[in-house]
């Protein structure tokens, strides 16, 4: 891939978009093509198998249906399609985005347990067991792997284990996770799984998809059509007897997810995730010569986000602090939680150990500039 001219690198530690590669940048400059043509459906084939072989599924029983844009909506396609008529969805919540699912089902009136936790920690197994024994109209069970809310890593295999158990699917967004933790779909029980281009891939922004099991694709053909756009089986069946999105497709980024796919295979998965591990312990040290602490206790994060607890003092402003980052490449995000003062730091694309070195320079600098001495509270 040809880069005509460097674009000028931002290190985003934001929860998503992640910072992209410049041959991702240009791969979509791409001459005008009908999304129609044999050339583009080729593409599109091509992605499709990549982004369920990512994940280690069988593509004799899964496949990836992917839809036009951003995370939620790939949410909303899954929970609206795959619960049958008069059935229940329980969502094992324990962060904003597994709230988005209790939302969306409510949207759509579907019956929907909401098992709620606290954002802060792991679900109850024991309450999610005694949940799917006691009401058998439960048959989806949907939570999400790594809440970027907070930075908490869901044990899902286990839930997925309790699901199966009790007869129900299990749905997982994966899209805080998919492309960066190494994921084998069956193994964990996945059933369906989520993921949006912009994050793990370190795409663009315009595509997102589900990886789940053909057959529950296709016996989900007699549920209730909830959505017109929305609706696994049309996309699906569209793509089985057409080879194409059903609606017109975001062309360029496909193009660029194609070639974020390629830049993962060339990484190579354990590589990635171990980049992305350092990335992770170079926060939790610069935070650490800062006097700062993360509010999730680190033994169960995701090694993706960092929630860190913001100052109580009245000195700290966090646009002053978001302000002084931005202007030197580096763009921070703030909190998620109701009620507690924090701040978000991701590594969620192609960012090294080093960017995350040269970020907190910048952070001390502007801590210091609100007048602060460092390390706090020591």
């Amino acid at each position: 891939m040809e880069v005509v001219k460097p674009v000028k690198r931002n290190i985003l530690l934001n929860p998503g978009p992640a910072t992209t590669s410049d041959t991702v940048k240009y791969a979509q400059v791409v001459p005008d093509i009908c999304p129609r043509e044999p050339e583009f459906i080729e593409v599109m084939d091509r992605v499709r198998k990549e982004l369920v072989r990512i994940v280690h599924g069988d593509p004799e029983k899964y496949t990836a249906v992917i839809f036009t844009g951003s995370g939620t909506i790939i949410q909303d396609v899954c929970v609206n399609s795959l619960v049958p008529d008069k059935k229940k969805i329980c969502v094992v919540n324990n962060g904003a985005y597994s709230a988005r699912m209790v939302e969306i089902a409510n949207h759509y009136h579907i019956p929907c347990v909401n098992l709620k936790f606290p954002e802060t920690g792991l679900p109850n197994l024991d309450t999610v067991r005694e949940t799917l024994e006691k009401d058998k109209e439960i048959v989806v069970v949907a939570t999400v792997h790594h809440e970027t809310g907070t930075g908490v890593l869901n044990p899902i295999k286990e839930i997925g284990a309790i699901a199966h158990q009790e007869g129900c699917l299990f749905v997982v967004d994966t899209i805080s996770t998919y492309g960066l933790r190494p994921i084998r779909i069956e193994e964990e029980n996945i059933d369906f799984l989520m993921s949006s281009a912009q994050k793990g891939l370190a795409a663009m922004v315009g595509a997102s998809w589900t990886v789940g099991r053909i057959d529950e694709i296709e016996k989900s053909a007699s549920y209730p059509k909830r959505s017109y756009y929305c609706n696994l089986f049309m996309q699906y069946d569209f793509f089985k007897r057409v080879g194409e999105i059903h609606f017109t497709p975001p062309v360029q980024t496909i193009y660029a997810l194609q070639q974020a796919i390629k830049e993962y295979w060339e990484e190579g998965e354990h590589a990635r995730w171990e980049r992305l591990t350092q990335c992770w312990e170079a926060i939790h040290k610069g935070l650490n010569e800062m006097g700062l602490e993360s509010v999730i206790d680190k033994e169960i994060q995701g090694h993706l986000v960092v929630t860190v607890k913001a100052p109580e003092s009245g000195q700290f402003d966090f646009t002053k602090f978001h302000d002084d980052c931005y202007e030197r490449g580096f763009t921070i995000y703030p909190g998620k939680m109701f009620g507690v003062k924090t701040f978000r730091l991701c590594n969620l694309g192609q960012i090294t150990y080093k960017d995350v070195e040269d970020f907190f320079v910048v952070a001390k600098d502007s801590f210091k500039k609100m007048g602060f001495t460092l390390p706090l509270n020591r």
